[in-house]
């Protein structure tokens, strides 16, 4: 399964958005009118786009809204790019003037990749002197489009395919220093009440796929079969785990093989993972009352043996012994505010993202550490409260996937 790709349509009222959205969906999405502010709040639309994978068209209010009510709606516009991993910005009659300006300044502020689409191309022509300004200015794709040309839509499609497979994504999830061919590798998946019933999860999935891209030889066990293996052969290059088995694991291990997590992998591979390391540090400073930020990007029925919800929480109170306080956040909702302190949350956990993109994890990581939150990962964190940084093979592991 691919990750979902979020595509944010911005611009001012009646410039075209909700028009663009529909020829690319393919599909009536979004109502279009004459009339100036018929989109009030963000309309989704999930779509397969080659060579890309799934992807949420996002079609939004003007940014350019009036009145109180207006500024809200603009407001919400702009959040839109928090998750965004790739934005259209539209204009209309060669009026590329403040209010799209500000759209695309805040697009670079964010590093979220942009295209200007000039539509009604039918009606005004773009003006091939504005196209070399805005050329110059911004540096990335004009377009334009006229929704009322059929072949428009291939072309649009193209450039958005085109910009996110440039996206910056393409760090391997397995590293060849980690694994490579004919590298012998150990995947320990448990099967408990928290696994899905019938499969793998995802991480799990993703690691394998990348080491039979590597041309590793991997075999695949539970927890309690591991030692078996053990003892007939050590010639292994790496053990990788649920982040939950680590204790168990890392005790049947021998020494000398690297031990690390699909957890940290994802870590590594979607998010600012030095931030991530130097931030696991914070727990030993975490005192009564502290709350805890818990990230999860996906949505999900919390159960009794939830790793975010109940275990992770409990495995921080005991570490500690402080009562410590957590607030969640599923998917890619607002982030709380939390003021009772001056200094707010103490501390923010991630998981390993395995239904976001890199964008995603890294804009919403960074747009909390600037608040000056630590952040740090599940998988990372575990460790840590397990005395793994300690151990000789998960430092191992940890020198090996920072040498790509």
């Amino acid at each position: 399964m691919n990750e979902v790709r979020n595509i944010v349509l911005l611009g001012r009222r009646n410039a075209g958005k909700s028009t663009l959205a529909n020829m690319i969906a393919g599909q009536e999405v979004a109502i279009v009118s004459p009339v100036a502010g018929t989109t009030t709040d963000p309309v989704r639309k999930r779509m397969e786009i080659k060579g890309v994978g799934p992807c949420n068209l996002i079609d939004t209010a003007g940014i350019d809204d009036e009145g109180e009510v207006g500024s809200m709606r603009s407001e919400r516009s702009f959040r839109e790019v928090d998750g965004a991993d790739l934005a259209l910005v539209l204009f209309t009659g060669n009026r590329f003037g403040d209010y799209e300006r500000a759209v695309a300044n805040y697009l670079k502020t964010k590093s979220v990749p942009f295209i200007l689409v000039h539509s009604k191309e039918d009606v005004c022509p773009l003006d091939e002197s504005l196209r070399m300004t805005l050329s110059d200015e911004f540096g990335c794709p004009i377009m334009n489009v006229s929704c009322n040309r059929a072949s428009d839509r291939d072309l649009m499609l193209g450039a958005i395919a085109r910009m996110l497979n440039d996206d910056g994504e393409a760090r391997a999830l397995v590293p060849k220093s980690l694994a490579g061919e004919g590298d012998r590798v150990i995947l320990v998946c448990p099967i408990d009440k928290g696994a899905p019933e019938g499969r793998l999860i995802l991480p799990q999935v993703k690691t394998l796929r990348a080491l039979l891209d590597n041309k590793a030889v991997v075999t695949v066990v539970q927890p309690s079969e591991l030692e078996k293996v053990f003892e007939s052969d050590r010639n292994y290059k790496v053990v990788i785990t649920d982040s939950q088995a680590f204790s168990e694991v890392s005790a049947i291990v021998p020494e000398g093989i690297p031990v690390g997590s699909f957890s940290i992998l994802m870590a590594r591979l979607k998010g600012p993972f030095g931030l991530f390391l130097e931030s696991v540090k914070k727990i030993d400073s975490l005192n009564d009352t502290d709350r805890v930020l818990i990230l999860e990007s996906c949505t999900h029925r919390a159960s009794c043996d939830d790793i975010g919800r109940v275990k992770i929480p409990a495995m921080l109170k005991k570490y500690t012994g402080k009562q410590l306080l957590f607030d969640f956040v599923s998917g890619l909702d607002d982030i709380p505010s939390y003021s009772e302190a001056a200094s707010g949350y103490a501390l923010a956990i991630q998981c390993g993202g395995c239904m976001a993109t890199a964008r995603q994890i890294t804009s919403r990581v960074c747009s909390i550490a600037e608040k000056g939150i630590p952040v740090t990962n599940y998988g990372l964190a575990i460790a840590y409260v397990k005395g793994l940084f300690n151990n000789a093979n998960f430092k191992a592991f940890l020198n090996l996937i920072a040498e790509e």
